[in-house]
């Protein structure tokens, strides 16, 4: 029995640390594509993202101008590319219950990581290239 008590004891010790593992792009792709997503920091919405099919993307922070883009795999990271800016925006992405959590490539520890839900709401300039 104790050696038992001890396995389930290691196994919720380690159950946290399994939740926390980095999608891949082919399990964020399956997440993502036909969702609109709001990106939110410190219990704030700053940004609201619409993932289309073939990896395409269109974003904007709250009250701004929709850009388009793309995204990709590179690693752990899943990686945005957006019209008229050629440096990519990576991310570290994971799932938490029937939302996602994600922390960008330079956040330190003590930043927490932005939470990532689902959202009925359109984005501002729905339609292609609108606003861009």
């Amino acid at each position: 029995m104790r050696h038992y008590l001890i396995g389930l004891l290691a196994c919720l010790i380690a159950a946290p640390g399994a939740a926390e593992t980095p999608m891949n792009a082919e399990e964020f792709e399956a997440f993502v594509t036909g969702k609109t997503m709001d990106y939110i920091a410190y219990g704030t919405p700053f940004g609201r993202e619409v993932y289309l099919p073939d990896r395409k993307v269109r974003w904007a922070f709250t009250d701004d101008e929709c850009r388009s883009g793309s995204w990709y795999g590179d690693g752990d990271y899943i990686c945005f590319l957006y019209n008229g800016d050629p440096e990519p925006k990576c991310w570290t992405i994971w799932q938490r219950g029937q939302d996602l959590a994600a922390s960008y490539i330079t956040d330190t520890p003590d930043i927490p990581p932005r939470q990532v839900v689902e959202t009925d709401e359109p984005l501002a300039c729905e339609g292609p290239d609108v606003g861009v």
